[in-house]
């Protein structure tokens, strides 16, 4: 009934059919995979956190390297060339990206070249910016600064360079100093 040729019994089971897109795929000798032909989708892709998902923990950052949509619920910290924050979706953390549009709730600070808060948004915390807009019905508690060197903005999407980042007091990789005025808005 059971056989101590496992080889054999492998065999005659079906190959799993290949991924679509991945026929270009091989391993390495380091077991990671790599692309023998280039995927013009990987450059542009979207990684989205769905609306049924909700991420804990401490000291969590996820980085992508393209654009993520948060859908669902993040407490932890986010970084990617563009984030857009849906009307369901929150982070309660850092949110640092070239391009951040939020519709949902951040609660914790916000880093990006270009700012937008949708008339839905909902924010708590500071905005470090070169370009910021605030739409009618918008709610934002927080203090602004606009800075000059766009390199103090530039998200780090590297993992292993983010790991290595040295911290300050707070646990934040250093950057410049925030404005300590307060904005009002009406």
């Amino acid at each position: 009934m059971f056989s101590s040729d496992t080889n054999k019994t492998h065999s005659n089971l079906p190959k799993p059919p290949g991924l679509p897109g991945r026929s270009g795929i091989k391993p390495t000798a380091t077991g990671r995979a790599e692309s023998s032909t280039a995927n013009p989708s990987a450059a542009s892709g979207i990684s989205v956190i769905g609306n049924d998902l909700t991420i804990l923990g401490e000291k969590i950052t996820i980085i992508s390297q393209n654009k993520l949509q948060v859908d669902g619920h993040v407490h932890g910290d986010v970084h990617g060339k563009q984030v857009v924050i849906s009307k369901d979706g929150s982070v309660t953390g850092k949110v640092c990206a070239e391009k951040i549009e939020v519709r949902g709730g951040v609660s914790g600070s916000i880093r990006a070249l270009t700012v937008a808060l949708h008339d839905s948004a909902k924010v708590d915390g500071d905005i470090m910016h070169q370009t910021l807009s605030i739409s009618e019905g918008a709610e934002f508690d927080g203090r602004v600064q606009r800075t000059k060197d766009k390199n103090d903005l530039v998200p780090v999407l590297d993992a292993e360079a983010f790991a290595s980042q040295p911290a300050n007091s707070t646990g934040e990789a250093n950057h410049a100093d925030t404005y300590n005025g307060d904005l009002s808005l009406s």
